[in-house]
């Protein structure tokens, strides 16, 4: 399954309500129509305090995070190429000031709890300098993944390796264009949850590992809406 993430930042004369409220009611009704598109949920950004890490942030700031979800390359290249793509587009110039899209292979860890019964954090990871994609694919996926699964009061977890990179979008570029490794997907049910998982002895355990080939952590609190 291929799944398309796009990194928004709206435009700078529009507030935050007035963005979010366009993303949800008219946007989304456009975007839902892709031919081949299998599900569709908007991420609006709600915080962007480090909560429960003290590590390293990047300097990457976003209004939302958009996932839509396909069977493979061929599907959603198609949906993008025709009529409905172009209006996509221009529909995007009149409230995103910023755009850029990665396509990422997911990989569900803990399946995560229903869009509105859990708090959700997302995560940009870059990895550390001396560590290769491959290296850091294999620390994420097969060692880190394990770690987390044992932080207390985890509610679900989703790995998305990024793969493909275009920033802004249409434009591809190489890992230097939009140097991030990875986008995790974690859900506890509340602030003092989360907090509390990471300063326990497992999640001490998981955030020392981390420091073997993560850099950089940003991290957002957000608000899921799912429209497909």
């Amino acid at each position: 399954m291929q799944i398309r993430m796009g990194l928004l930042n709206k435009r700078e004369d529009w507030s935050d309500e007035r963005f979010k409220s366009y993303w949800r009611e008219t946007h989304s009704k456009i975007a839902s129509q892709l031919p081949g598109l299998l599900r569709y949920q908007q991420n609006h950004v709600t915080d962007t305090a480090q909560r429960g890490i003290s590590y390293k942030r990047g300097p990457e700031m976003v209004d939302g995070i958009s996932q839509l979800w396909f069977d493979d390359a061929k599907r959603k290249n198609n949906a993008f190429s025709q009529d409905l793509g172009e209006k996509l587009i221009e529909d995007e110039s009149h409230f995103i000031g910023y755009l850029r899209i990665v396509m990422a292979e997911c990989f569900e860890v803990i399946k995560p709890p229903a869009p509105d019964k859990a708090l959700k954090r997302m995560s940009f990871l870059r990895r550390r300098a001396d560590v290769s994609p491959e290296v850091f694919a294999h620390e994420w996926r097969v060692v880190h993944s394990g770690l987390v699964k044992t932080l207390p009061g985890v509610l679900g977890y989703r790995q998305n390796l990024i793969t493909h990179r275009e920033s802004p979008k249409g434009k591809v570029v190489g890992y230097e264009g939009l140097p991030i490794d990875g986008i995790v997907e974690l859900w506890f049910e509340n602030p003092e949850t989360l907090n509390a998982a990471f300063a326990s002895p497992q999640g001490v355990k998981t955030m020392k590992h981390a420091t073997t080939f993560i850099d950089e952590i940003t991290t957002f609190l957000v608000d899921p809406f799912v429209v497909v």
